[in-house]
């Protein structure tokens, strides 16, 4: 119960779309979806993994999140939008994180294992981000949208992706020729 107040708060504070706690605990899908882990994932811990894996595969479903029923996620979470979230199984995910839709916490190949990152408090993860492997993330580091991360990023690190420069075209742009 308490976790939920916590993720309560943690969604008021931080999303500016959020009214009310009502209005999120009613409407907010990433909220609604991270407490639809906590109970498959405390079914998992118990060894009740048919049942846990028939709660994720319905939020799954509904939300279009795919969080693991054994991944960890700490307290005061943000998931805003949150579609297309996918959280591997040894997924470790810290207090007080914020991550947005299309992000991918997963694995780099079939090994059985730790094999899923591990994100430190205080994190942010932009939109469309893939984090690959047993790697982790150092604490309130910053991860902007659409990069893709496969090393270690040390504690209080930004890390963006690459823009490509604009360059003007070589010859006038005319009518296309088909």
């Amino acid at each position: 119960m308490d976790s939920m107040k916590d993720n309560l708060k943690a969604v008021k504070e931080r999303d500016p779309a959020c009214i009310n706690h009502v209005h999120c605990f009613l409407n907010f899908k990433g909220f609604l979806a991270c407490q639809s882990h906590r109970v498959a994932h405390k079914l998992w811990l118990q060894g009740r993994k048919v049942l846990a894996v028939m709660i994720q595969n319905r939020v799954s479903e509904i939300f279009a999140v795919g969080i693991h029923p054994g991944a960890k996620i700490g307290s005061r979470i943000l998931l805003d939008h949150v579609t297309r979230l996918v959280v591997g199984e040894t997924a470790v995910i810290g207090n007080i994180v914020s991550i947005l839709h299309s992000v991918t916490l997963g694995g780099t190949d079939k090994a059985s294992g730790d094999r899923h990152p591990k994100i430190g408090d205080g994190v942010l993860i932009g939109s469309g981000t893939c984090i690959l492997g047993n790697i982790k993330v150092g604490e309130c580091a910053k991860i902007g949208a659409g990069s893709v991360v496969i090393k270690y990023v040390p504690p209080r690190t930004t890390v963006v992706k690459t823009v490509f420069p604009v360059k003007p075209p070589v010859e006038p742009v005319g009518p296309m020729k088909q």
